[in-house]
């Protein structure tokens, strides 16, 4: 492995201009960061992404006066003595400056070192990435995050990630970042001193979207992480709107404007600041140990999510169980309810027919939501102060009463759409595919194992958050290891779970074994990489159970 480049984050001119702006928290009145700053140059280091065995994509980001053609180039010495790949990509103003370009020609399992050169001699910081391997595969180890949110603390987590300098991807399986306006979330009181979001308002325009964006890449935990590992990424709902659906979200009103747009321009945000392809799904190869698919959960097809406060609101007194008895045996297991749609799901069945043919151990969906089935447990409702927030204490309510009548907690989730499950559980079935499940979302860490009426289909690995609170605050009655016991307790497929803890999850993949350990951060309160425990759940391959 080749030692991570150093960690000088930004060119001093352009530290500088981040410092005042993304790293102190002054508003943005709509124009990228970096622009407000009057900076030029490269303005957020480096980044690389869409890995195969010989190719990997680069990205920077460099604002000059207009249209600038950057050299880049690939080496495996730090000197750029003897480059292996080089070549040339333009950054445009219309792409908010972002530049990217696939690198190819590579060797399968390298790692490899590049930079971007401007026409003036400027060069980028060095970054390091790697190809993914080809055939034998004794070992690949992937650091999984899920829900950064500015403003409730530090990134710690990609801090840590980086000095532990042993992974050789990493995966993002969406809430990159968040677009509430400023002392919504987290609320004013919440907010991290000097961690305010950028713009002030709540992102609907494109450029506001490319100002937040700005102010997430300008941290310097986050610029390491892109700097030392390569990564695939995927959105999840935040990245546009809470609870995204295909024509809709729960936070877009009318008076925002027409949703199409806001969509469309959040992806081309997306699309400019991420080292990512196009392609709303994919594959990749890692040797002949695993496939990672990387799905798409959001935009493309997602009918809209149900609600279970909806459903009760109005029932006649008696009537709650009749209601909710129609809405488990109608709405709720209708055939027609999508996530994947048609064109992703038979893409997806063919992938993991050809993966499992292949005797590749692990077939890795790397998605946004929880997908194992999850009721809330009694206590959660029981010991619900006087003093909670009617719309919690109806939700809650709501939750409890489904629980009781078979239907799970989060319709937003895999759990809201059963039929959907089952399409996806049928076609790993029919593959003898052996599922290792990425979910992030929740805020909490959760390990399931899946099961499809009495089959094993594989188990879940369900990341906490960088930074986002989990149930600690929106169920901060109950102490956390009641929390926990009693949600494994209610919950058969659950095998263990942490609900108070920020943090990422490592995991380990070799032939015999896929292991997952939860790393959790003393505090996202102060900037640091001190870990306040570990949990390491170990599922055999061809097993499709964690072991005992």
């Amino acid at each position: 492995m080749l030692p991570p480049p150093p960690a000088s984050i930004l060119p001093l001119a352009s530290r500088r201009a981040a410092l005042r702006l993304g790293l102190v928290g002054l508003a943005g009145l709509g124009a990228p960061l970096a622009a407000q700053a009057g900076a030029a140059g490269f303005t957020h280091g480096v980044a690389s992404g869409e890995p195969g065995a010989r190719q990997v994509l680069l990205w920077t980001r460099y604002q000059g006066d207009d249209d600038t053609v950057l050299s880049w180039e690939v080496a495996e010495e730090m000197d750029f003595v003897r480059p292996l790949a080089s070549g040339a990509v333009v950054a445009r103003p219309e792409r908010d400056w972002c530049a990217k370009v696939m690198a190819t020609g590579l060797q399968p399992d390298r790692w490899y070192y590049y930079r971007f050169i401007a026409p003036n001699g400027q060069r980028s910081i060095v970054g390091r990435t790697r190809t993914l391997p080809e055939g034998p595969c004794a070992r690949f180890r992937i650091a999984l995050f899920s829900c950064s949110n500015y403003g409730f603390g530090w990134f710690n987590a990609y801090a840590h990630a980086a000095e532990a300098a042993d992974f050789d991807l990493a995966v993002h399986v969406g809430d990159y970042l968040y677009e509430y306006r400023r002392g919504e979330y987290p609320a004013a009181k919440d907010v991290l001193a000097g961690r305010g979001a950028d713009p002030a308002n709540e992102i609907v325009a494109l450029a506001d979207y490319r100002t937040r964006y700005a102010q997430y890449r300008a941290d310097p935990d986050l610029q390491r992480i892109h700097q030392i590992y390569p990564m695939v990424a995927m959105w999840d709902d935040h990245e546009t709107a809470n609870d995204t659906w295909k024509d809709g979200a729960e936070n877009h009103q009318a008076e925002e404007g027409d949703w199409a747009t806001r969509k469309r321009v959040s992806e081309q945000a997306w699309r400019e600041w991420m080292p990512v392809s196009d392609e709303y799904w994919a594959s990749y190869e890692i040797g002949d140990l695993a496939t990672l698919f990387r799905l798409e959960t959001r935009h493309v097809a997602r009918s809209k999510p149900l609600d279970l406060v909806e459903t009760l609101r109005g029932s006649a007194p008696g009537q709650t169980e009749a209601a909710l008895s129609a809405f488990r045996d109608g709405a709720w297991r209708a055939a027609d309810r999508e996530l994947l749609g048609s064109a992703q799901q038979t893409w997806l069945a063919a992938g993991l027919r050809r993966s499992a043919r292949a005797r590749k151990p692990w077939q890795v969906l790397a998605q946004q939501i929880v997908m194992g089935q999850l009721a809330l447990p009694d206590v959660a409702v029981e010991a619900m102060p006087a003093k909670a927030p009617d719309w919690l204490k109806a939700r809650l309510q709501a939750y409890a009463q489904a629980s009781r009548a078979g239907i799970p907690l989060n319709m937003d989730a895999w759990d809201g759409y059963p039929a959907a499950r089952a399409r996806l559980y049928g076609a790993a079935l029919e593959a003898e595919a052996s599922l290792l499940v990425l979910a992030g979302d929740s805020h909490n860490a959760w390990a399931f194992d899946l099961e499809h009426q009495g089959n094993r289909i594989g188990v879940e690995m369900a990341c906490h958050s960088v930074t986002s609170p989990g149930a600690e605050q929106s169920l901060a009655w109950v102490k956390p290891d009641a929390l926990a016991r009693a949600s494994v307790a209610r919950n058969p497929q659950l095998k263990w779970c942490d609900t108070a803890r920020r943090g990422y999850t490592a995991i380990e993949l070799t032939p015999a074994s896929a292991t997952a350990e939860w790393r959790f951060l003393a505090t996202v309160r102060e900037r640091g990489t001190a870990l306040a425990g570990t949990q390491r759940m170990t599922v055999l391959a061809g097993q499709r159970k964690y072991s005992a």
